[in-house]
């Protein structure tokens, strides 16, 4: 493997779709900056790199960075161009641009916000273990990892849960986009997707400017900050598409994830279940050993030497968290699940710098309420033997899109 070239970065076939962090190791050691040249991208592997790209956002920027590496055909460019305008937002967004509109969404989502959710939470999770854990087994995706975060992020949005269901369709959509090969026709129906999502967003953001409620897409319309421009529509359009999707999709494989960490080793959960106090730092460890956003693209604004390699202005640099998350050099043991290491602040899961996750919180209050009543409600929870987790061939994402379960019927 060589730092300049190789095509040695794929994720989208077994055994590195179902497991790919012996594929990072081996990159760690071997050429921790590399180009992959199938990709046109250059990956970053080891921790002390990720955070010079992550903590530089004037050498390494945003902008862009939810794009594809791979361009898409025209087809699928004319079906975007159907749609409104594409804005930055915060993910894909330089200071200053960035700096103001993060401002404004502290102002809506301030941390006292997310911590008032809490019972509606508790709530949620409660109903949805109600409808099932008579069942004594079934797929908790489907049942639980799933609509939870969703149905969260909706009421929290102001989205009417009738309209659930086609969110989670369009946001699912979005994912394949950036996923292995796709049929041309396919890409062209996940653009189309991609368009109803922003005209239905649209049509939110009209509504609440003429009826505002207590949610937070009024509160991005009212949020205020010095001399800085409130939010457009076609800003919020992007804003909230962003939102909707990362609040349930990364939050459904945070769970995912760690439910898959926690019931594989039952004594895991066995542990869990008897020390409920450990929570929160089995869903740091879970972050830090099954990250649900396996890493994020840069931009180069400039020549930049990492590790020996010499990245050209203008290159696409994707910055691999998971990996990082699992450096030698950083972690005692990392391949280990340890939910008393003491060095677990380090990991990178929800990024750093000033992009880091501005729902880390509210994700983090999700998985530990789900925690807790899993282990209340089902403490008997065990995989069934012999599955497939069907995890998505996705570029930046992960998580089982199935986790089939049993437990005491209660």
């Amino acid at each position: 493997m060589s730092r300049e070239s190789g095509r040695v970065f794929n994720r989208f076939e077994s055994p590195n779709l179902e497991n790919p962090y012996p594929l990072y190791q081996r990159i760690r050691q071997e050429a921790p900056v590399f180009f992959d040249e199938s990709l046109n991208l250059w990956i970053v592997s080891r921790h002390q790199d990720a955070r010079t790209v992550l903590m530089d956002p004037e050498a390494f920027r945003s902008a862009d960075c939810l794009q594809n590496p791979i361009p898409p055909p025209p087809e699928v460019l004319a079906v975007f161009m159907e749609g409104y305008p594409r804005l930055p937002s915060l993910v894909d967004d330089d200071p200053p641009g960035h700096t103001r509109v993060r401002t404004l969404v502290s102002k809506a989502c301030a941390p006292q916000r997310f911590t008032a959710m809490e019972p509606d939470i508790r709530a949620l999770a409660s109903s949805l273990l109600d409808a099932f854990a008579r069942d004594g087994q079934g797929d908790l995706v489907k049942r639980f990892t799933y609509p939870l975060p969703a149905m969260v992020v909706g009421g929290f949005m102001g989205v009417p849960v009738e309209d659930m269901d086609r969110l989670k369709h369009w946001a699912e959509e979005l994912t394949r986009l950036s996923a292995g090969a796709l049929t041309l026709e396919r890409q062209v129906e996940c653009a189309r997707s991609f368009v109803a999502f922003q005209r239905y967003l649209a049509a939110l953001v009209e509504s609440r400017r003429k009826v505002p409620k207590k949610d937070l897409v009024s509160a991005l319309i009212a949020a205020r900050h010095g001399d800085y421009e409130p939010l457009s529509d076609l800003e919020l359009i992007a804003l909230l598409q962003t939102l909707l999707f990362a609040g349930h999709e990364t939050t459904t494989n945070l769970l995912g994830n760690m439910l898959v960490l926690l019931l594989r080793e039952p004594e895991r959960w066995s542990a869990l279940r008897a020390e409920p106090g450990l929570i929160p730092k089995v869903i740091e460890e879970s972050l830090r050993l099954d990250a649900p956003v396996q890493g994020m693209m840069r931009t180069a604004s400039r020549e930049v030497e990492l590790a020996g390699a010499r990245i050209p202005a203008g290159a696409r640099v994707f910055v691999l968290f998971a990996s990082a998350n699992r450096d030698e050099a950083v972690f005692a043991e990392p391949e280990r699940f340890e939910p008393h290491r003491s060095d677990v602040s380090k990991h990178l899961a929800f990024g750093q710098g000033i992009h880091y996750c501005i729902g880390a919180q509210l994700a983090k209050l999700e998985a530990r309420v789900a925690l807790e009543l899993l282990g209340e409600r089902l403490p008997n929870l065990r995989l069934l033997p012999e599955q497939d987790f069907d995890y998505l061939p996705n570029f930046m994402h992960r998580g089982p899109r199935r986790l089939l379960a049993a437990w005491d019927p209660v």
